[in-house]
């Protein structure tokens, strides 16, 4: 089968990798859809080569099951996956958080584990959920990473037709929040410095873009609601500047999330936390009940999270699929595989 690796230095090679069969607890899915994230440029952009295969957001059919599967999925199946492998047995993997396994963890497609930028890929049976049929590969695939990161921090804040959010960054998870919080009810306000992605961000529902680059981000969304500030922020860059700014724009008891990885930042926590009383959330991706919760929003939102994705490839287009993507001007992007 083929499979996409990283040489290093920001180039995509695809390889041939013997085919897979599942093991006791396994199974084999043919990949359908592959997303691509932000979190696989950083290994892209390394000087490190890899042999893993890459790609964690993995979404196809299940071509083979080992004996023992749980109860409810089969040969056949269209299925997403929970793309990490714990232990299965301490307290956060029986919370369905098997990236928080205290006995480590595998990451499919994150460098611990091949991942779905290819042909097949073995996972955990227990990994899968079975993936509506009102949902195409590739918005399933969307869902097992960057888009259900945005909406699970999204969620942790609680977020109703009563906010006026800002999200800062509108990569594929930026963008995904944007989505996510004007299904919710939400005003929102888009922010990135890419005129592209804030193009796009108007098509998925922002109220209002700001671009970083031509104005003071905070003054901008002061100004937007009346000098009080949003009452909720997400932060999905991982930009130090942006790190500051989603707390300084918060209005008093505001609540603020990150998601994005990036360096450090400096807060003024007793201007921006302590005298505001607001609250602060991390979140890392979801847990496998959550993601189960997150396929069950889109479908009875119907929000168009088929506009997110804006560039599809074959597998055999990776190095131009990563070019594109590192050049920070598309939507999302996805390997379909027929």
């Amino acid at each position: 089968m083929r499979g996409v690796t990283f040489p290093g230095n920001k180039r995509a090679e695809i390889r041939e990798f013997p085919d897979p069969h599942a093991g006791p607890g396994e199974a084999v899915l043919k990949v359908r859809a592959s997303g691509l994230c932000g979190t696989d440029l950083h290994r892209y952009r390394s000087s490190e080569p890899t042999d893993m295969i890459t790609g964690h957001e993995p979404c196809g059919v299940i071509e083979e099951l080992s004996p023992g599967a749980p109860p409810g999925i089969k040969v056949g199946d269209r299925v997403i996956c929970h793309h990490y492998a714990g232990c299965g047995v301490c307290e956060n993997c029986s919370m369905g958080y098997e990236q928080l396994c205290v006995h480590g963890r595998i990451t499919f497609g994150g460098g611990t584990g091949h991942g779905a930028n290819a042909d097949y890929i073995v996972v955990p049976s227990r990994s899968l959920v079975i993936l509506d049929d009102e949902l195409s590969f590739e918005e399933g695939a969307a869902i097992s990473c960057g888009t259900g990161t945005a909406w699970n921090g999204l969620k942790k804040m609680e977020i109703s037709g009563r906010d006026t959010v800002a999200v800062f960054g509108q990569g594929p998870v930026g963008a995904s929040g944007t989505l996510s919080a004007k299904a919710m009810g939400a005003r929102v306000i888009a922010v990135d410095v890419v005129p592209e992605r804030l193009v796009l961000a108007t098509e998925l529902g922002a109220d209002h873009v700001v671009n970083p680059s031509e104005v003071d981000a905070v003054e901008a969304i002061r100004e937007l609601t009346g000098d009080l500030g949003a009452t909720a922020t997400l932060e999905t860059s991982g930009n130090p500047q942006a790190r500051q700014q989603v707390l300084e724009c918060l209005r008093p008891f505001g609540r603020c999330c990150y998601v994005g990885i990036g360096g450090p930042a400096e807060i003024d926590f007793n201007r921006d936390v302590i005298f505001k009383v607001a609250t602060i959330f991390g979140s890392w991706t979801f847990s496998k009940a959550e993601l189960i919760e997150i396929e069950r929003f889109f479908v009875d939102t119907k929000a168009p999270l088929n506009k997110l994705i804006t560039h599809r490839y074959r597998l055999d287009q990776a190095v131009e699929a990563f070019k594109e993507f590192e050049g920070s001007k598309t939507g999302k992007c996805v390997f379909v595989m027929d």
